[in-house]
């Protein structure tokens, strides 16, 4: 018999999940001001990219509204175009840092009958290789994830600073009142 070695699976088993007093995660995890701890990569506007902490591939993001709504109805016009503008700049993200083969894409809508966990509307963007199927997950209902979620977090961060930088701004020269003219060249 072969044996699985796995000895970066316990990193994974034994960090922090969710703080027993959140009750409404997608809502409370972009409130605490640490995108890292928060598994946050990329906030835009109206939605944000958050990795699942129970990823069916490395990688494995969802597209939240920053709005807690439940239908893809329920978002405004304006919603609606961020959340799939966010949705596809995670799959730059994702072919940028991790090169996938393919990706999964897609919403639960329903509640629990489709599948969803929460009461949230989301997306999921799952990175897909060439023969990452095997057979843990048919026989052993088990999902063997080659890195931590915490060192997947840093090589997103570092994909969307080199995908969407964040521009310098310049320091504003403050008015001369004295001044109604520009100055001569010398």
């Amino acid at each position: 018999m072969e044996q699985l070695h796995a000895y970066w699976r316990m990193e994974y088993i034994e960090a922090p999940r969710y703080p027993a007093k959140m009750q409404r995660p997608f809502t409370e995890l972009p409130a605490l001001g640490d995108d890292r701890a928060a598994l946050i990569v990329y906030r835009s506007s109206l939605s944000y990219l958050i990795l699942n902490r129970f990823p069916y591939n490395p990688g494995h993001l969802l597209a939240v509204p920053f709005r807690e709504v439940t239908e893809l109805t329920a978002l405004t016009a304006a919603e609606r175009a961020d959340l799939f503008e966010t949705v596809i700049f995670a799959q730059e993200i994702l072919a940028a840092a991790l090169k996938p083969d393919a990706f999964n894409v897609g919403f639960n809508l329903g509640g629990q009958v489709a599948g969803g966990s929460i009461a949230h509307l989301h997306g999921h963007i799952v990175p897909r290789w060439n023969g990452d199927s095997n057979f843990m997950p048919v026989l052993a209902q088990t999902r063997i994830l080659p890195q931590a979620l915490t060192s997947t977090w840093e090589k997103l961060a570092a994909a969307v600073a080199r995908l969407r930088p964040v521009p310098r701004t310049k320091a504003k020269r403050p008015a001369r009142a004295d001044r109604t003219t520009p100055r001569a060249r010398r």
